[in-house]
């Protein structure tokens, strides 16, 4: 009961952050612009057109019931149309979404499967060549913008070698798989699509490769700190006292307290990696959520751009949110 209550204390909580961020959201949306009905109609609509939009939205009315009528019409899905193309704004980004899911969920296993073990080692070989090596190639990783790990990448592994694809999920002369999950890879298996399996991983692997070199540092570093403070801890050195094989206590007794502290880094990248894949989606041409807020900004597409703003808060809450419920169970004394 202990960690049933901590989750709800922390779903509780997290309400008035999506309340804050929406607000923020939705007021800078309609005072940067003097006239959002004429900015989503076009230069050339009539103005029968823009009132239409304007009684819609109930822009005419004051910011705050604007954002009650927002609120409402979020809660019962209706987040709007895209003025261009006449589609609702949900059904929109349910299209793009398993593809900036892909993408991050892939990088994110890349960033834990590199950061970890390279954290636990860089703590064991403590200042030594090994240590140092792998501090320069994190650091190198973490200090790049995103864009120039992205475009680093691309020009080594697609262009100059073609090694890799450097754009979209699949390739023109493929179908995409039969519709399950939308994940490619994911559908490709489930149908047992082998050739779409292959050529979706092959175009996964550099833009997930490239937001995950991003990450992985922070990973890394953390890691390699708590290994070193935990293993001066007192249950450490009793652990060794009695016996125990260097293997066990490192696994059992410095990691598990150590991976604490990574636990709550993950969650903060788990999030930002769903709400920050617009770079890397725009470099490789990736069909996500990204690439739909990038046109719909240049488009003056207001309901899209606040559906994907509700998107990436909801991925950054949850994202953190399964970190706490991690970290309670790694330490129970957290629900208590």
């Amino acid at each position: 009961m202990g960690l049933a209550r901590y989750v709800l204390r922390r779903l509780v909580s997290l309400i008035p952050v999506v309340l804050g961020v929406t607000f923020i959201t939705f007021f800078l949306s309609r005072v940067l612009v003097a006239n959002p009905a004429r900015a989503w109609a076009g230069p050339k609509a009539p103005e029968s057109v823009v009132a239409t939009i304007a009684a819609h939205y109930h822009l005419n009315q004051p910011i705050p019931v604007q954002y009650a009528y927002y609120m409402r019409d979020i809660l019962v899905g209706n987040w709007g149309n895209n003025p261009i193309t006449g589609r609702a704004v949900i059904s929109e980004i349910s299209g793009y979404f398993p593809a900036t899911l892909e993408l991050a969920v892939t990088a994110f296993l890349i960033t834990i499967l590199l950061g970890i073990p390279l954290g636990v080692l860089a703590a064991l070989r403590k200042d030594g060549k090994v240590d140092h090596s792998i501090r320069f190639f994190y650091l190198a990783g973490f200090s790049s913008p995103p864009f120039f790990v992205a475009l680093v990448l691309l020009i080594v592994f697609g262009y100059y070698s073609g090694l890799l694809p450097t754009q979209g999920e699949l390739s023109p002369l493929l179908r995409p798989p039969t519709h399950i999950t939308g994940l490619y890879v994911v559908d490709s298996l489930l149908t047992g699509n082998w050739a779409d399996l292959r050529d979706s991983i092959l175009h996964l692997i550099l833009p997930a490769a490239a937001l995950a070199l991003t990450y992985f540092g922070l990973v890394v570093r953390v890691t390699r700190a708590s290994m070193l403070e935990v293993s001066q801890k007192e249950f450490v050195k009793v652990s060794f006292a009695k016996g125990l094989t260097n293997r066990i206590v490192v696994t059992r007794h410095i990691l598990r307290n150590a991976l604490i502290s990574t636990t709550t880094i993950l969650g903060l990248i788990l999030g930002a990696m769903l709400g920050g894949t617009v770079v890397i989606e725009t470099i490789f041409l990736w069909p996500g959520i990204g690439f739909y807020a990038v046109q719909a900004i240049e488009s003056f597409d207001y309901p899209a751009v606040m559906g994907v703003t509700f998107v990436f808060t909801l991925g950054v809450v949850l994202a953190n949110l399964l970190a706490d419920i991690i970290y309670a169970y790694l330490n129970p004394r957290i629900s208590l």
